[in-house]
């Protein structure tokens, strides 16, 4: 899942090497926490919320696939 949201956020972000991704193991599922520069959480949460709301759709499909729940949260 981490390199799903790796090559989506990095298609995105203006600086690439500024994103971080972490994957903890939760009672809940798996969650994802997602840094990247200030000047780029405009382009990855998108208007109304938008892109982010995507990209959380593409991991729950994901997720469901293999049978478990997933969480991303971007910091």
């Amino acid at each position: 899942m981490k390199d799903l949201v790796e090559y989506i956020i990095k298609a995105i972000v203006a600086e690439p090497d500024a994103v971080k991704i972490t994957e903890e193991n939760t009672d809940e599922g798996l969650l994802i926490k997602l840094e990247v520069a200030p000047d780029d959480k405009g382009r990855v949460i998108g208007r109304q919320g938008r892109v982010a709301q995507a990209i959380r759709t593409l991991l729950r499909v994901k997720a469901a696939r293999e049978e478990t729940r997933v969480r991303l949260e971007i910091v």
